[in-house]
């Protein structure tokens, strides 16, 4: 299995730490984003959109982050340890991947992109938004330890590493204290694996 993949993206991330999770041994390939590799016809022969991650399994090549942790539970997993198969639980799951692609994207991950690549983009926005997400996300875990079920799913997977790295964007995480303690407990799962801001 390989996993291309650049350190500093929270998308790769996502793939890497279920990995890690599920102890599943995978090489990972650096892909020179800073470089344009990503756009290079090789690599858009995997990925036409020309993104990080990317995952190779024997025959198979699939690329989305979400998409990614989905087969991997799927064909890995152990049982319901990562994705209910309920229709409840797993709709659930599915609208906090549809979070971390829509409200997290669109605020934690376009923020820390302007300050991190300089992207030109309405930085003010984005922290609006940043914000917006970060407060439907604290007022569930008040209620909630985790974001589906009683135990962590793929769900708590897709949305971390963008909310945890929200300080780089210039979003502080002081004013959610529930999603700071989630932080905190998905860094405390076992084998669990750091990146650089998180």
């Amino acid at each position: 299995m390989k996993l291309y993949a650049h350190p500093l993206s929270g998308n790769s991330h996502k793939v890497r730490l279920m990995l890690a999770l599920m102890k599943i041994d995978y090489e990972e390939i650096f892909v020179d984003l800073l470089k344009g590799a990503h756009k290079a016809p090789e690599f858009l022969a995997m990925n036409p959109r020309g993104q990080v991650p990317v995952l190779v399994d024997g025959d198979v090549t699939l690329y989305d982050s979400q998409a990614i942790l989905v087969y991997l539970v799927n064909k890995y997993g152990d049982g319901e340890k990562w994705l209910p198969s309920d229709p409840v639980g797993r709709a659930r799951v599915m609208q906090w991947l549809s979070f971390s692609a829509n409200e997290v994207h669109h605020g934690p991950f376009l923020a820390r992109l302007h300050f991190l690549l300089s992207l030109p983009l309405d930085i003010a926005l984005a922290q609006d938004r940043s914000h917006a997400a970060l407060r439907i996300l604290d007022d569930h875990l008040a209620k909630n330890t985790w974001l589906v079920a009683d135990r962590p799913t793929i769900a708590d997977i897709a949305v971390f590493p963008y909310v945890g790295l929200a300080p780089e964007g210039k979003v502080s995480l002081d004013e959610y204290q529930h999603v700071r303690a989630w932080i905190d407990r998905i860094r405390a799962l076992p084998d669990y694996v750091a990146m650089a801001g998180l």
